[in-house]
């Protein structure tokens, strides 16, 4: 007998939402039967996003959102619970990166990858948790979820992003102390790993020579695709993950390891 991933009924805040895998993590929880809010600086990609979506017969509403604006977080979390009603899953994917070595650091690209990757990060979930935990929750049947997306890199450093690097481990352990304390809740808090997933935003690079060079020290010699975080993901989101929590999952097609 089948079994498919049924998400009619709940709402799922997509942060980052524009583009690359936040796109396809919005439309794919929309396949599977959630109210969807997008959310990031770009609301026209957003409003485009959200006409496709309802074209295929899903609901979608937008709501601008600066993950490193304190009021624009309280302010666009407290619009989606307006627009669509109370927010079941979160999934934090907002994020940026740099390429230097680390003595080239300046203190402007430092605040500038953790403003939006670590603090944003947090303080969405923060203000996302919040209202959870006000509603209530059931610690023996947990219903919400909060899933950040950390990286590879955040298990693995990596030469020339190692300020990403820090600031994605720094995701990875902020998940374990939310779903460590935020557990009783009824929230489930997890993150995904993604290795290298050829999105539009790094497509070019994979045919240049330096691209060329870190396929070749890939495990099976492939980036990944959006697609391939499609199970995973809903995994995560739904009723059947209840006993998922705290966990640090790595998609990466075994690069992490190799």
């Amino acid at each position: 007998m089948g079994r498919s991933i049924n998400l009619e009924g709940k709402v799922a805040l997509i942060t980052g939402a524009s583009s690359g895998l936040g796109k396809r993590f919005a439309q794919v929880l929309s396949q599977a039967g959630a109210k969807v809010v997008l959310a990031s600086r770009r609301t026209e990609r957003l409003k485009e996003l959200r006409a496709e979506i309802e074209a295929s017969g899903g609901a979608a509403h937008v709501v601008s959102l600066d993950v490193t604006d304190y009021q624009s977080i309280k302010s666009a979390v407290a619009h989606a619970e307006t627009e669509a009603g109370t927010i079941d899953i979160l999934v934090n994917n907002s994020g940026v990166s740099t390429t230097q070595k680390l003595t080239e650091v300046t203190p402007a690209d430092f605040e500038y990858v953790f403003d939006t990757n670590t603090r944003g990060a947090f303080f969405v979930a923060q203000e996302v948790a919040k209202r959870m935990i006000m509603r209530g929750g059931n610690a023996q049947k947990p219903s919400y979820r909060i899933i950040n997306i950390a990286s590879m890199a955040g298990l693995r450093v990596l030469p020339q992003i190692g300020l990403y690097s820090m600031s994605k481990a720094a995701v990875v352990h902020m998940t374990k102390a939310m779903a460590l304390e935020w557990g009783k809740h009824g929230i489930n808090v997890n993150a995904i790993c993604p290795g290298y997933i050829d999105t539009e935003i790094n497509h070019h690079h994979w045919s240049t020579e330096q691209g060329q060079k870190l396929v070749s020290l890939l495990p099976r010699h492939r980036v990944g695709k959006p697609e391939d975080l499609d199970g995973l993901l809903l995994l995560l989101a739904a009723d059947e993950s209840q006993f998922i929590n705290g966990s640090v999952i790595a998609a990466d097609d075994g690069f992490g390891i190799a």
